[in-house]
């Protein structure tokens, strides 16, 4: 056995169902090449292996994001997007004042703000069209909500895109228009935002800036990260970085229409692979357009954002074209991952992936379904049964729990947002996830808030849909590598598998749950080499 570059001594929790703990492990060449007692590290430590005593800290795994976005991240905390979002901001008239304050020194480049939420902002304006023009007469605006699914545009950003009345819309999104047919201003899904985001996303110093992401994500203990939402675009820059990443990249082509991906699944390495492609169902609840068995309420709330009295939401895509786009891909071997949030919704993929594994049959398609805030037990028994995962977005109770409850859906279906006991009762590997940079990439709240499901208010939604902190630690690190085709190589402390690791202030069984979203990351390592 080859000497050790690293022996890390203290707490070790592996999320290895053969060995749960260990007092120490060691690293040669990237690789774990032993996890045991203190005592088996003794023939391994030569002159220049560096030993490190983590103390009263716990050595993990490297945290796995399986739903992310680091490239648009990049982007949006760059400085070419002012950042509104209810994480940076709460007060109403702080937004507005910080978005004058934007158009004010952008003049002519125009303006771009995300982070737009009516429901965690309260006293906002209402963002029509006119009041955009107010804002900013001459030059582009466009504010993109918290949720990524819909944008405010005012006229210049229209005639700088090319939008007019006369404009289509894009397959599963729309603009909106007034009563005589013209633009009003709003766009909602991703086909439709792309086109108004065009200066805010030009290239400039791309390489800096997913340095920097990449530091941020290392700093939360992420050693591993999907990007959800992978234009071919972002190839040449990825393959350029690739030896300076400090997370791994697995990456999903989205896709809402027929093939047209130039790629093919698996193409990469261990560092960055694309393994998957990002389809759609619906939208988001914060916008009233997911699709429901039951209706929002009639609140200040729902009306705040637009939704009609009895309104059930809906889809933006049929299950005829969602068959049409899966059929496209599934046969050549691709992933799947489609976004959902509405037990309706859920209904439809199903159908179309329980139609599509009747036709072509695979062992181990890992089929995935993202969000799934209103997905029902029955819905993830059948789920479970086809093999289909689920991804969970949790942090939505830390931040809308209340909002969820009292404004949008009632006790019955709001507290039992993001089912994930039920979820893993059946069988199923899941995972946690922040969809950042919707909430910033938390992987230890993640933690805290499925092991306690408490509300800004200090109440505790839906007790029976708790994990454990053991649960929630693998939703988070094994069981998302897993999601990602990345379980052979990263996600537990095991021989053979890079030593991607991060060591804690404290090991996360032995503090109260709600604490564990304040534990340190004290150091991050990927592949052996410290970044953090």
């Amino acid at each position: 056995m080859p000497v050790a570059d690293l022996v890390v001594i203290g707490t070790v929790l592996t999320v290895n169902d053969a060995q749960p703990t260990a007092e120490a492990l060691a690293v040669a060449d990237g690789r774990i090449v032993a996890v045991g007692d203190r005592k088996d590290m003794d023939g391994l430590i030569g002159p220049d292996t560096r030993v490190l005593d983590i103390g009263d800290g716990c050595l993990l795994p490297g945290f796995v994001e399986a739903h992310g976005h680091p490239l648009m991240e990049s982007v949006v905390l760059s400085g070419r997007m002012v950042d509104i979002r209810p994480v940076t901001l709460t007060d109403a008239d702080a937004v507005v004042a910080l978005i004058h304050q934007e158009v004010a020194a952008r003049g002519a480049d125009g303006a771009y703000a995300i982070g737009w939420d009516a429901l965690l902002q309260p006293g906002l304006p209402e963002p029509t069209l006119a009041w955009l023009d107010a804002v900013a007469p001459e030059h582009p605006l466009v504010i993109v909500h918290n949720s990524g699914h819909k944008a405010y545009f005012n006229g210049a950003a229209a005639r700088q895109a090319g939008l007019s009345r006369d404009t289509p819309d894009p397959i599963g999104a729309k603009y909106g228009r007034d009563a005589t047919g013209e633009l009003d201003g709003t766009a909602e899904e991703t086909a439709a935002l792309i086109p108004l985001l065009g200066k805010a996303m030009l290239p400039g110093d791309a390489p800096a800036m997913l340095r920097a992401e990449c530091a941020r994500l290392n700093r939360a203990g992420l050693t591993t990260i999907s990007e959800m939402a992978f234009s071919p675009q972002f190839r040449p820059l990825v393959e350029h970085l690739r030896n300076e990443l400090t997370v791994r990249l697995r990456t999903y082509e989205i896709s809402n229409e027929a093939l047209h991906t130039d790629a093919s699944p698996g193409d990469g390495d261990d560092m960055a692979r694309q393994v998957g492609i990002k389809i759609w169902v619906d939208g988001s609840p914060w916008i009233g357009n997911i699709d429901l068995s039951f209706p929002y309420l009639d609140t200040d709330a729902t009306r705040t954002i637009g939704v009609e009295p009895g309104s059930c939401g809906h889809a933006n895509y049929t299950g005829a074209e969602l068959t049409r786009i899966v059929e496209a891909y599934f046969p050549r071997g691709w992933q799947m991952a489609c976004h959902v949030h509405g037990d309706n919704g859920v209904d439809t993929i199903l159908d179309v992936y329980e139609d599509v594994l009747a036709r072509h049959p695979r062992p181990d398609h890992r089929l995935r379904l993202e969000h799934v805030g209103a997905i029902q037990p029955a819905q993830l028994r059948r789920a479970a049964a086809l093999g289909v995962t689920c991804s969970l977005f949790v942090d939505h109770l830390h931040y809308w729990g209340d909002v969820l409850v009292d404004g949008l859906f009632g006790e019955e279906h709001g507290s039992r947002w993001m089912p994930a006991a039920s979820a893993v009762a059946t069988g199923m590997r899941i995972s946690l996830h922040n969809d950042a940079p919707v909430t910033p990439e938390e992987p230890l709240r993640n933690i805290s808030v499925a092991a306690t499901r408490i509300a800004p208010s200090g109440r505790v939604l839906a007790p029976e849909e708790r994990l454990t902190v053991e649960q929630a630690i693998r939703a988070q690190t094994l069981d998302a590598a897993w999601q990602l085709f990345a379980d052979e190589v990263t996600g537990s402390l095991e021989v053979g598998k890079y030593a991607d690791l991060v060591v804690l202030s404290a090991d996360p069984r032995t503090v109260a749950p709600e604490a564990i979203a304040d534990l340190e990351v004290r150091a991050t390592f990927l592949a052996g080499r410290q970044v953090v």
